[in-house]
């Protein structure tokens, strides 16, 4: 009987610690400790899982109604034709998952080199307006775990109305010669003040980072390090995270976003020898790949305006159609700021977006020549999906309006399952890498494009040609 006692008593104790710990969860899950103790967030992820749940059940309702509007779709010669190409994309997609998948499991990060091996660099800050942040970036980068005398690091203010400056000035008495610090006579863009700093420098390597960001101690020389071991390795893009993502709930959704485009597409695309974009946060190139195509990136144009975006994606495109590899480094991680509220954060994605179009119609003039000796079907395949994207943003926007106003909470339940089962790898792929509690923002982040980011993409392809960075004003920074 004692035995039986004790069985029943060690169960007993059992149930409530797995009870403990569910509560546990749960409460970290929606509730929080440090990072998630706004009750809005709180508030927003239990609406979005609610709203998502509302969706799956309208389905259920209407999935009937569903397979009548296929079928009055296909009676149609319009609507066959948009239902087989929409099939046919969507098989390419799947196809085009699976390979990336396969892809991502066989990418390995290429580890550091030794301190004799390591090449010299001249690391590039451009600044604009960004305050006491510079400073920060610049303190970040004199603790990197790089041999001093291989390091020429330029901050360039490129014309700053605020205190920029003096954050350089400051900056410049606490490291002295390890630091020079140069101003441009007025604001010429982001694109003008690199193309000094490529004029100055004196490395092997130029590292470009964003005065907005800060690095691991050991960033760079993992960011380098491909550069020696592949002697075709014309660029290497760095890991963003999103810096501010303590509290605000736009970085926290992003941040889930930057891991899925980082550490799973570019991956995928690193081991096809073809990122398509070294991000202005965190990138390297090699110096004689750069001098190659300076000319034509300092003074290129689009429709015949000056281009004084996409400097990033342009140096990328410029380098891929020279044959080069263009790789990327997960364990090279700098973190970043990113846009706190709505009008800053769909401004960021417009400018991101005029640049794809352009960029992508660029790479359209020579990703099916013999641009490289090796294999080109990764860099066909990866250009594929992307253009394909663009040419069906508006019959895919007209679709959406003609089904919300057929039928709309067939079109709401329809939407939200299919967040649901898409945005699912996000979490999965971020509660893995990361935090369980954060990865649920990737639904939130899926519901806020979904309804209220999808005008960009048409907006973008619209203002390809338009001008401006759009978020670098005085009034935008806090």
């Amino acid at each position: 009987m004692a035995q039986k006692s004790t069985r029943s008593s060690k169960s007993l104790h059992t149930k409530i610690t797995n009870l403990q710990k569910l509560k546990a969860f749960l409460s970290q899950t929606f509730i929080g400790s440090d990072k998630t103790q706004n009750v809005y967030n709180r508030i927003t992820l239990i609406s979005t899982l609610v709203f998502i749940a509302m969706g799956v059940y309208l389905f259920t309702v209407f999935h009937n109604d569903f397979e009548q509007f296929n079928a009055d779709r296909r009676s149609s010669i319009i609507g066959l034709t948009f239902m087989i190409t929409a099939g046919i994309l969507f098989i390419f997609k799947v196809f085009y998952v699976i390979f990336m998948a396969y892809n991502y499991f066989k990418y390995r990060a290429v580890e550091s080199v030794s301190d004799e091996e390591l090449p010299t660099v001249t690391i590039i800050v451009p600044a604009y307006n960004e305050g006491k942040q510079v400073w920060d970036t610049l303190m970040s980068l004199s603790k990197s775990d790089y041999p001093q005398d291989k390091i020429q690091l330029l901050a360039i203010d490129d014309g700053s109305l605020d205190d920029t400056w003096d954050w350089m000035v400051d900056a410049k008495k606490q490291l002295g010669n390890r630091l020079e610090i140069l101003q441009q006579p007025e604001n010429k863009g982001k694109r003008h003040a690199l193309y000094r700093g490529f004029n100055l420098g004196t490395g092997a390597i130029f590292v470009t980072v964003d005065s907005d960001s800060v690095v691991d101690q050991n960033t760079l020389r993992n960011l380098v390090s491909p550069f020696i071991t592949d002697e075709n390795c014309g660029a290497v893009a760095g890991n963003i995270r999103v810096l501010n993502n303590k509290k605000a709930m736009l970085p926290k959704m992003l941040d889930v976003s930057f891991v899925m485009s980082f550490e799973f597409v570019r991956s995928a695309e690193s081991r096809l020898n073809s990122v398509l974009c070294t991000p202005g946060a965190l990138a390297a190139y090699r110096n004689t790949a750069v001098f190659k195509c300076l000319p034509d990136w300092i003074n290129q144009t689009f429709m015949g305006q000056p281009s004084d975006i996409g400097e990033d994606r342009a140096m990328t495109n410029m380098i891929l159609k020279q044959g080069k590899h263009v790789l990327f480094q997960r364990n090279a991680v700098a973190y970043t700021n990113v846009p706190e509220e709505y009008p800053g954060l769909y401004k960021m994605f417009i400018r991101w977006g005029r640049s794809n179009v352009r960029e992508n119609i660029n790479m359209a003039k020579y990703v099916f020549t013999n641009f490289k000796n090796e294999s080109k079907f990764g860099t066909r395949l990866l250009f594929i999906s992307q253009f394909s994207r663009i040419i069906m943003t508006y019959p895919f926007v007209l679709f959406m309006l003609f089904f919300v106003l057929m039928h709309p909470l067939l079109f709401l339940g329809s939407t939200l399952l299919s967040i649901l089962v898409t945005s699912t790898f996000s979490v999965l792929f971020y509660a893995h890498r990361y935090e369980i509690k954060e990865s649920f923002w990737a639904y939130t982040y899926s519901i806020l494009y979904t309804f209220g980011l999808f005008w960009i993409a048409p907006y973008a392809i619209a203002t390809a040609s338009r001008r401006g960075w759009l978020t670098r004003g005085l009034a935008e920074k806090k």
